[in-house]
């Protein structure tokens, strides 16, 4: 049975378990089959944050499903940009293996094993929460989208980055799934040893939630959308939102 056809708690601890056995060669798969063209997409993600917070004291960044680190890094990097000061920088992720290889790469940074909708902090504690490639292996993602409404401070901002199914295909976005479906499988598998793991990827795009029906769900949860963007083809879609 793949992990798709999976269900609740069943279909969770899987995609857990997957992450936890590729995560010794998740950060070179990524780079790999991005060709490093993820970075941008990140460093915008947090160019924009800043500009529409308009703080330049922050006391809380968080990251969910925050994998290898890869996003607090920029959030770190990007904010000395911006001349943006952030006190503290925490990684929430259900993965274990994932996480270890996070706090080698910055150990500097707070972390918790949890899942996205059971983070274990405070009430309105968090200026930023941010999700990059991580809400489509959410199950509960509105129990997700409320939690995250929870921990953020009122008017501090959700920042996602996700692959989105988008139902308009033109010839472009038809070059983009030949990509997704016939490619990459194959490039992640070979790095990691675990082919279906990126097999997992492209099939669960097809059956991820398009970009109008992710903002609905932000909206239901209580943000307002601020900004929406796609990058590349449409390959990489942004979403910044500000709870009311």
């Amino acid at each position: 049975m793949s992990i798709l056809d999976q269900k609740g708690d069943a279909k969770q601890e899987k995609i857990v378990s997957m992450f936890d056995d590729i995560a010794a060669t998740y950060d070179t798969a990524n780079r790999v089959m991005s060709m490093g063209v993820d970075i941008s997409w990140r460093k915008k993600a947090c160019d924009l944050a800043f500009e529409y917070y308009g703080k330049k004291s922050i006391d809380r960044v968080v990251d969910v499903a925050c994998g290898t680190g890869d996003m607090m890094g920029y959030w770190k990097k990007q904010s000395q940009k911006s001349g943006v000061n952030i006190s503290e920088f925490v990684g929430v992720d259900p993965s274990n293996g994932m996480v270890d290889v996070a706090r080698k790469k910055f150990p500097d940074f707070s972390y918790h094993i949890a899942k996205a909708t059971q983070i274990p902090l405070e009430d309105a504690s968090a200026d930023f929460l941010s999700i990059t490639y991580g809400i489509r292996n959410v199950v509960e993602r509105q129990e997700a989208f409320d939690e995250f409404n929870r921990v953020l401070k009122k008017e501090g901002l959700v920042v996602i980055l996700e692959f989105m199914k988008d139902e308009n295909k033109n010839i472009l976005k038809k070059i983009r799934d030949i990509y997704m479906h016939k490619i990459l499988p194959y490039v992640g598998g070979a790095i990691s040893k675990n082919l279906e793991a990126y097999t997992y990827l492209p099939d669960s795009i097809e059956n991820f939630v398009t970009i109008q029906g992710m903002q609905k769900e932000l909206e239901n949860a209580g943000f307002e959308m601020l900004h929406t963007q796609s990058f590349s083809m449409d390959i990489s879609t942004l979403l910044i939102a500000r709870k009311k």
